[in-house]
């Protein structure tokens, strides 16, 4: 690896842009690496951010460390991009270790790099850009600017688009999508959701949002007519009851609250969701059920056994979908400081995984450990062995 670690000693330095590190030996850990350089007062750093299925890590490293670091995952991975000022540099590391260096001089102006540590998030729904609904749900002034009481929910209104944006490639955009929100409740989502993949992105879309409070629905169907958003429509019903549609191509559930969420996502499994998008509420049901003798004296506090229930729940659910054939994350949804309900579950149809029957058996054989030893019967568990049976 000693061509490695030359080719880095000579371009980490003032002319870096960027590098990509990808395609790892194995799979169940980090998966990609990012290097870019920042400034942390007058001083050069690099910072790579490692990502797994469903985190990202941060470290930031002096030159020489940075250079160590990156030639050590090179040991893990098989490819690194570098990009400079004037050249690109492509490193691949075969099955047996031979590494090949391609460089090639930069052909393109690159656009010069943002050094500031913590840099200025940009939104998918850009302040300065008015948007009528935004206005309407009283987040944004008729100029385009973000109300600040409301800054917590434009934040996560473009938190939740960016996970929508991650899952594009799966949605198809030769046909009509059908997308159900269940327990919509105000809507700031799913009016988000609508805009940018019916007026941004430019999907064919039909969007159905449910909630059991008549006025919200009498609310939000009038906001809908209004912006001339034909094919989205508001509903009055519940979760559980709902029938209206018989093949569903994305489900979003959020703060469905306690079981309202379990009968969402196994409508979700039986319609064949391609995605499902959950930001589960009020997960009680296994609070009242959980009994383990070795974990009794911590669960002898209540906060301690309630939060236990509640991530228990959410990690049931998201091994439930896995079980049934979705690569699922269980994600960050926003910072704590803006809300306590801050997990939400992404579930994406993997058609190998579904036909896997070894997968499911070693997936089905967990969960009952699981289960067991908690002592909890939940209620996603009870829904799809009933839809099984049928």
């Amino acid at each position: 690896m000693k061509e490695i670690l030359e080719l880095l000693n000579n371009t980490l330095n003032a002319d870096f842009h960027q590098a990509t590190i990808s395609n790892p030996r194995t799979k169940d850990k980090v998966i990609k690496v990012k290097v870019r350089p920042i400034l942390k007062g007058e001083d050069l750093y690099f910072q790579l951010e490692s990502f797994t299925k469903t985190q990202a890590f941060h470290e930031n490293l002096k030159v020489e460390e940075a250079c160590g670091r990156c030639a050590e995952l090179m040991q893990e991975f098989r490819q690194m991009q570098i990009t400079t000022k004037t050249q690109n540099h492509t490193v691949l590391v075969s099955k047996k270790g031979k590494v090949t260096i391609q460089s090639k001089r930069q052909t393109q102006a690159v656009k010069e790099v943002d050094l500031s540590h913590n840099r200025s998030k940009k939104y998918i729904l850009e302040e300065g850009v008015y948007v009528p609904f935004l206005q309407d749900l009283g987040v944004m002034t008729a100029d385009g600017k973000i109300v600040r009481s409301r800054m917590d929910k434009f934040r996560q209104i473009n938190r939740f688009l960016e996970f929508i944006e991650d899952i594009l490639p799966q949605l198809d955009k030769n046909r009509e999508l059908t997308i159900l929100d269940f327990g919509c409740g105000k809507s700031y989502l799913t009016f988000a959701m609508y805009y940018y993949l019916h007026e941004l992105k430019k999907y064919d879309i039909r969007i159905i949002g449910l909630d059991l409070k008549a006025d919200v629905i009498r609310h939000c169907s009038a906001l809908s007519e209004k912006y001339g958003y034909e094919k989205l429509k508001f509903l009055e019903g519940n979760i559980a009851d709902y029938t209206g549609v018989d093949k569903v191509d994305m489900v979003v559930t959020l703060h469905a609250c306690d079981t309202a969420t379990d009968y969402a996502l196994a409508k979700a499994i039986g319609w064949d969701a391609r995605v499902i998008l959950s930001v589960p509420c009020c997960q009680h049901e296994l609070n009242g059920q959980m009994k383990n003798e070795i974990l009794a004296p911590i669960m002898e506090y209540g906060l301690l056994k309630e939060r236990m229930a509640a991530l228990a729940t959410d990690g049931l659910r998201a091994e439930y979908l896995d079980r049934e054939g979705y690569d699922t994350q269980v994600l960050e949804f926003i910072d704590m400081e803006h809300t306590p309900k801050n997990i939400l579950l992404r579930a994406v149809k993997n058609e190998k995984k579904c036909e896997d029957e070894a997968h499911r058996a070693k997936k089905q054989g967990e969960i009952e450990a699981c289960v067991e030893f908690l002592q909890v019967q939940p209620t996603l568990g009870k829904l799809l062995d009933e839809r099984e049976k049928a």
